[in-house]
């Protein structure tokens, strides 16, 4: 049977199209010639697992097999990712692992397209057809010289510039190829293998992304967290095993020199939820499995879940801020500030959670009064252990207000000043709350007068929780005394 592969690729003004010889040339080993060439595609393959790090990366582990003939041969490994690492690829037969040896090893991926197809041409004879010229569209034999910044013919003794016509190419030049592969020279004692090939590739990322759906009363939120990942590594990855990894794992920077191509329990989960993905500890970072295997399309995103849990207690917070600068000299008056609204949740079995959640964003939703959920605020938070707090900024709080008075400053030495200040909260709310005044202080500092008690967080930072009354106001004034190192 013969078989005619034509290409044809839209270009600007014309189109390439590239005819092979009657029948599909043998497969070509750039390793060594004279040896057994055998492919292996998706066809071959009997698992996939794939498990993503943090910073771009993924390591893949595809198992096949492999129809081996004893003695040397080349094996052609093809549907592997296009950015895969070829310095990090390993081969290992999992039949018989004493018995197959890698002689030498390439990665191929000079792969086909309309640009490396009239490269490959240049100073070389092509056709034109449906040329244009006074008598009609004809075919024309022609001579390629140049594409740099558009294709240059020479037709007879005329340079034409730009595409004339359609460009015919007589075949596919064995140097390109379809799908990027992985070619090893094996020395094989035994004959069919199942292997495995492992590598890292760049191109797939996670993040965590979650879901916060505060209460009515805001003292509880439920939490859906979600893993999203994104592949652009040129590969699918079928009905795979996956895994992520939490954690910065280190990189070795490249050299110059390299290429860029070679680059618990039934009342925390929801009704009808998905199983959860299984955690785990894993060296200095933690490990997430999914329970289940999935597909992982080139080009996709795709969401995961990663947990689920419901009624976990949760507190709002609204923070006053000040600045380290107000100590060392005299202010202007500091008036309408904003006043920062928080949510603090622990990450605790006792509180439904106490899984380890993976750095990402946390997007706030509550209902109105039309029982709408509504978008209230969102934040990012990083890798948070258990037992430990998670803090969301939301935004500022419309109805509530904050006003700084420095009502004295004193510049009792070089290095030592005194200043007082009077700090007023109005609450327009129709609610009481309470509100954190901090304030960050450098260098060696003691409050000498206060109207309300305060808690030194630590050496630069003082607090003072002050309640407020529905529409009504609280004045916090106090004195300081700082000395400057």
């Amino acid at each position: 049977m013969k078989i005619h592969c034509v290409i044809i690729v839209a270009l600007s003004i014309g189109a390439v199209w590239a005819q092979e010889t009657p029948t599909l040339p043998k497969i070509q080993d750039s390793l060594k010639e004279g040896v057994i060439a055998t492919e292996s595609s998706l066809a071959d393959q009997t698992d996939v697992a794939v498990t993503i790090y943090n910073n771009d990366l993924a390591l893949v582990r595809d198992k096949r097999k492999i129809k081996l003939l004893p003695g040397e041969q080349s094996l052609r490994f093809m549907d592997v990712a296009q950015k895969v690492r070829p310095e990090t690829v390993s081969l290992k037969s999992l039949t018989a692992p004493g018995s197959l040896a890698i002689l030498e090893q390439n990665y191929e991926f000079d792969l086909i397209s309309p640009s490396k197809l009239m490269e490959k041409y240049v100073g070389k004879p092509v056709r034109l057809v449906n040329f244009n010229n006074e008598i009609g569209f004809t075919e024309k034999d022609a001579e390629l010289l140049s594409v740099n910044e558009g294709p240059v013919f020479k037709v007879g003794e005329e340079i034409y510039l730009g595409m004339p016509g359609q460009v015919v190419l007589p075949k596919i030049p064995d140097t390109l190829i379809a799908k990027p592969s992985l070619v090893w020279l094996l020395q094989n004692a035994g004959t069919d293998h199942d292997v495995e090939v492992t590598y890292l590739t760049a191109g797939i990322a996670w993040r965590a992304d979650y879901v916060l759906t505060l209460a009515k009363d805001e003292k509880s939120i439920d939490v859906e967290g979600w893993v999203t990942l994104i592949n652009q590594s040129g590969a699918q990855y079928a009905n795979a095993k996956l895994k992520v990894v939490a954690g910065e794992v280190n990189i070795a920077q490249p050299e110059e020199m390299r290429s860029d191509m070679a680059v618990g329990g039934a009342k925390m989960m929801r009704a009808m939820a998905p199983a959860p993905m299984r955690e785990e500890t894993f060296a200095e970072y933690h490990l997430y499995t999914l329970p289940r295997r999935t597909t992982i399309k080139e080009n996709e995103s795709k969401q995961v879940s990663l947990l689920t849990a419901s009624g976990a207690s949760v507190k709002k917070v609204y923070e006053y801020r000040g600045n380290v600068m107000f100590y060392s000299q005299r202010i202007p008056l500091q008036a309408e500030e904003k006043v920062g609204v928080f949510l603090v949740l622990r990450n605790s079995e006792a509180n439904h959670l106490g899984m380890p959640l993976p750095a990402g964003v946390m997007r706030v939703y509550q209902q109105d009064n039309d029982g709408m959920l509504q978008f209230s605020g969102e934040d990012r938070i990083k890798h948070t252990p258990k037992d430990e707090d998670v803090r969301l900024r939301l935004g500022n709080a419309f109805d509530i207000v904050g006003e700084r008075v420095q009502t004295d400053f004193t510049q009792v030495a070089s290095t030592v000043t005194e200043s007082a200040f009077k700090i007023t909260i109005r609450n327009h709310k129709d609610i009481p709350i309470n509100v954190d005044i901090v304030e960050p202080m450098v260098g060696d500092w003691q409050i000498l007068e206060k109207s309300h008690e305060f808690v030194k967080k630590d050496a630069q930072t003082a607090i003072f929780s002050v309640p407020v009354p529905k529409d009504g106001e609280t004045v916090v004034t106090y004195r300081v005394r700082v000395k400057y190192s």
